[in-house]
C-alpha cells in the first residue's frame, strides 16, 4: 500500500479523509464527519447492529452539551497532559482498537499491518492506541509485537472468550510489556463472534476477577453502560471501564454513551478511572467528556480513516486536530489544566437553564 505525501508538506486532516476515500473499501464512506449516517446498518461494514440509530445518537447527544465560555480569567499556559497508570500522555484521547479491518474497511490493510502503523505512530506523537483481537490468533501475537516495539505504550484489548484463551492472550500481554490491558466484554453480541471456538460471551463478576487476576496489568472493562455495570466491573477488581456501547454495534436500540457517563461516573466516585467512547468527533466534545466525569476518551473510526488516508502522518493531522481543539476550548472555557475541568464548565439539556 502507498501513501503519497509531497516531500516537506504536513498532511492535514481534510487531505487524510480526500486520500481514505479511494483505499478504504466500499463500506466507510470516509465522510468529513465521521457520525454514522451514511453507514447507517450495514455490516460488514462500520454500521451499527438494528436499525442502526445507535452510533447517530452517540454522535447526536454529544453536540447537545454546550461548553460554558469564560475568558474573565488568568491567562495561563494550557495544558492537556493526562497522567494514567504511571505514564504520562500529551492529551486524554486514545485511539480506539478496531479489529477485521480487512472486512469492514478494505483489503489495503490488515489486521496486523493496521496496528503496526496504528501503535507506533500514536506512541510516537503523546498519546496510545488500543489494539483489537479477533479469531485469527495472529492478530493479538502482531498486536502485542508492536506494542512491545512500542515500549509498551499501546492497550491490548482482549475479546472474552474462554478461561484457557484468555491466559494465553496475557501472557502474550505481558510479554509486550503493555502497561494496561482492555477487555471488552460487550463484544459477546458482534455477529461473526457468536458460535465460534474458542466461545466468547458475557462474563460474571467471579470470571472477571480470574481475569484481573491473570492480567498482571490494570485491566479496564470496556462496555459499562450502567452504574451497576460500573460497581461490577470494580468489584472484580478491574482499574477502570470504558463507558460503551460498541459504537452501537452489539445492541439495537441503546442509550447514547453521553447520556449515561455522568450518572456512571457518579456511582464510581473517584474509585477507578473512566474512559468513554462512541461519536466523539473534536476536541470540544473531549472536553464535554471530561467534564461530565471521564478521565480520558476514546476515539475509533476516524482513526481508521487516518491510517487509511496517510498512515503515520494521517494518524499525526489527527491527533493534532483533536489536540488543538481541546487546548483552544480549555483556553476559552478559563480553565488550564484537565484537574480544572469540572461539571459547571458544559451545560446540559437536563440542566434548563444556562448560567451566565
Amino acid at each position: 500500500m502507498q501513501f503519497l505525501k509531497k516531500e516537506g508538506i504536513t498532511m492535514n486532516y481534510a487531505e487524510c479523509i480526500e486520500a481514505a476515500r479511494g483505499r478504504i473499501g466500499n463500506y466507510c464512506k470516509a465522510c468529513p464527519e465521521c457520525n454514522g449516517r451514511a453507514c447507517g446498518s450495514q455490516m460488514p461494514g462500520p454500521g451499527s447492529k438494528g436499525v442502526g440509530d445507535t452510533a447517530k445518537r452517540n454522535y447526536d447527544k454529544w453536540k447537545e452539551i454546550r461548553v460554558q465560555m469564560d475568558t474573565i480569567a488568568e491567562n495561563r499556559p494550557v495544558d492537556t497532559s493526562l497522567n494514567l497508570f504511571g505514564k504520562s500522555f500529551k492529551y486524554p484521547f486514545f485511539a480506539g482498537p478496531v479489529g477485521a479491518v480487512q472486512l469492514h474497511y478494505g483489503d489495503c490493510l490488515n489486521d496486523i499491518s493496521y496496528n503496526d502503523i496504528l501503535v507506533s505512530s500514536c506512541a510516537e506523537f503523546g498519546i496510545a492506541a488500543f489494539t483489537g483481537d479477533g479469531t485469527d490468533g495472529n492478530v493479538m501475537v502482531a498486536a502485542t509485537k508492536a506494542i512491545k516495539n512500542a515500549n509498551g505504550l499501546g492497550i491490548p484489548t482482549v475479546k472474552p472468550w474462554n478461561i484457557e484463551t484468555i491466559r494465553e492472550k496475557m501472557a502474550m500481554v505481558q510479554e509486550s510489556g503493555a502497561f494496561a490491558v482492555a477487555m471488552d466484554v460487550d463484544a459477546a453480541g458482534l455477529p461473526f463472534l457468536k458460535n465460534l471456538d474458542p466461545p466468547a460471551g458475557s462474563k460474571t463478576v467471579e470470571e472477571l476477577r480470574e481475569v484481573a487476576q491473570a492480567a498482571g496489568v490494570p485491566v479496564i472493562v470496556k462496555g459499562v453502560m450502567t452504574a451497576k455495570g460500573a460497581l461490577k466491573a470494580k468489584e472484580s477488581g478491574a482499574a477502570a471501564i470504558v463507558v460503551s456501547n460498541h459504537g452501537g454495534r452489539v445492541l439495537d436500540q441503546c442509550p447514547a454513551t453521553a447520556e449515561v457517563l455522568e450518572d456512571i461516573a457518579h456511582a464510581v466516585d473517584g474509585s477507578m478511572k473512566i474512559f468513554v467512547d462512541g461519536g466523539i468527533r473534536s476536541g470540544t466534545d473531549v472536553f464535554k467528556a471530561l467534564a461530565l466525569g471521564a478521565d480520558a476518551v476514546i476515539i475509533a473510526r476516524p482513526f481508521v480513516t487516518a491510517v487509511y488516508g496517510g498512515a503515520r502522518e494521517g494518524v499525526k493531522s489527527y491527533i493534532d486536530k483533536i489536540g488543538g481543539e481541546l487546548e483552544d476550548t480549555m483556553k476559552m472555557c478559563g480553565v488550564a489544566s484537565l484537574e480544572e475541568i469540572t461539571r459547571d464548565c458544559v451545560w446540559t439539556p437536563h440542566d434548563h437553564t444556562i448560567s451566565f
